[in-house]
């Protein structure tokens, strides 16, 4: 079985923006990243990722659904890394912004990966975009 990985996007209490955080295991994650700050869920998302044996790329973002250009940021690099194919999932928590979405999509159509959000999001996007 081939691992692959999922790209996840959040808040923490540490680590640089737009800057992608290749992890492997929990400690990875921890050193690099911190903890979450409340309310939060993408250090919850890569938790989980990590213990289904999920490789992970975290991209840390000043505010969960809203920094733009920090989700952009990190879509943009994902489209240069070299094991993008890799990349099965994205994980967007607490995004839904239709622009984060609609920047998102080209590269999971090109790359075949699901969309991973909560269903709140998803009715979030669904209501601002209205002709969905």
């Amino acid at each position: 079985m081939e691992l692959f990985t999922v790209a996840l996007f959040g808040e923490a209490e540490k680590g640089d923006y737009q800057t992608p955080y290749f992890c492997q295991t929990l400690f990875q994650l921890m050193d690099y990243l911190g903890n979450p700050p409340p309310d939060t869920r993408g250090l919850h998302f890569a938790t989980q990722a990590l213990l289904y044996k999920r490789n992970i790329v975290f991209f840390r973002v000043r505010e969960e659904g809203f920094s733009r250009r920090d989700y952009i940021q990190g879509v943009q690099t994902l489209e240069n890394l070299n094991n993008s194919p890799k990349i099965k999932a994205i994980g967007i928590p607490g995004v839904g912004d239709e622009q984060i979405i609609e920047a998102l999509m080209p590269f999971c159509f090109v790359y075949r990966s699901i969309l991973i959000t909560t269903e709140s999001d998803l009715f979030d996007y669904l209501i601002a975009c209205g002709n969905c």
